[in-house]
């Protein structure tokens, strides 16, 4: 995909306002196959980087619900994709598993007191996060989603988190794959902090911009997945909106996940400008490439996340 130089927008900084240093590579959407050119661009000051053009929260919300959340897929109208992973989810291979790929959405994390599971989508993690022992609700948008979560017994709001104002605080908030999808990631912090009880934790997990797998993969590596991932961060800028918004880090680590390296490779074989990658949801493909990419590639992903270049950042930090 060919583009001049003087094609690429100007931006500022979601975070700090410093104008920012746009990369000339131009992106696009590897998954849906929405016909729009991105760019990646990196703060001057504060170091965040962020797609641009910045969707407007009217256009994300458009975005979403024509490509993105969850459509209410239940019994006979769910794809086999959808259908094995339900299974999959649901079953002690799933333990197992998480055992050996790495927990990136902290399901395996045993305490108790009040979580909310903020982007719960149907319900999956209430599930697991309830079975470690919490008192589990959760936040949730698309309509149709949380409708299935309230039929599983879960209690799901439908606020925004920024109009959300629940009778008891928590003691866990959880963003799992979230806030790299904030148009402000250090007000939706500010947010969380708001409605923690004093030393609560939040749960992040999100892609790492410093991951090995965006230099090999460069414009198709999955995890830019414009327009809906807005902020990219390293360990230090989300350390940095961290503390801006209030927490102190207590723990962090790094995975690399098998299923993202599947994607990453199908995305770069088979995603084409414009069009949709029907192979991201090839049940056999992906799970044929998710236990090659375990077994033999398990030293280069070990080695990757323990220098810093693992594919998703993980880190718990507690309300100052």
């Amino acid at each position: 995909m060919p583009i001049n130089s003087s094609d690429t927008p100007t931006a500022f900084c979601l975070n700090c306002k410093f104008p920012v240093q746009v990369n000339s590579d131009v992106l696009f959407d590897t998954r849906f196959g929405i016909a729009a050119p991105y760019w990646s661009a990196r703060c001057k000051n504060c170091g965040l980087e962020q797609t641009i053009p910045l969707p407007t929260s009217e256009e994300l919300k458009i975005l979403y619900e024509t490509y993105y959340n969850f459509g209410g897929e239940e019994g006979e109208t769910a794809s086999r994709y959808v259908q094995f992973r339900k299974l999959f989810q649901n079953s002690w291979l799933w333990d197992f598993w998480l055992t050996i790929d790495g927990d990136i959405s902290f399901h395996a994390l045993r305490g108790k007191g009040r979580l909310l599971d903020v982007g719960c989508n149907e319900g999956r993690g209430l599930v697991h996060y309830q079975g470690s022992g919490y008192a589990v609700e959760g936040l949730e948008l698309n309509s149709k989603a949380a409708e299935v979560a309230r039929k599983r017994g879960f209690v799901v709001y439908s606020d925004l988190i920024e109009q959300f104002e629940p009778a008891e605080k928590y003691n866990v908030v959880v963003l799992s794959n979230v806030l790299e999808h904030s148009l402000n990631p250090a007000k939706m912090l500010a947010h969380v902090a708001r409605i923690l009880n004093p030393g609560g934790q939040v749960w992040i997990s999100c892609p790492n911009s410093q991951s090995w797998l965006r230099s090999v993969f460069g414009r198709f590596w999955i995890n830019w997945h414009v327009p809906f991932h807005i902020s990219h961060f390293s360990p230090q800028t989300l350390a940095g909106v961290l503390h801006q918004s209030g927490f102190e880090l207590i723990e962090s680590r790094q995975e690399t996940p098998a299923l993202w390296v599947a994607h990453s490779i199908l995305a770069k074989f088979f995603s084409k400008p414009g069009y949709a990658t029907a192979q991201l949801h090839s049940t056999m493909l992906v799970a044929g490439l998710m236990l090659l990419i375990r077994g033999l590639g398990f030293p280069l992903l070990w080695l990757g996340n323990h220098l810093g270049k693992g594919d998703c950042l993980l880190c718990i930090a507690a309300k100052r």
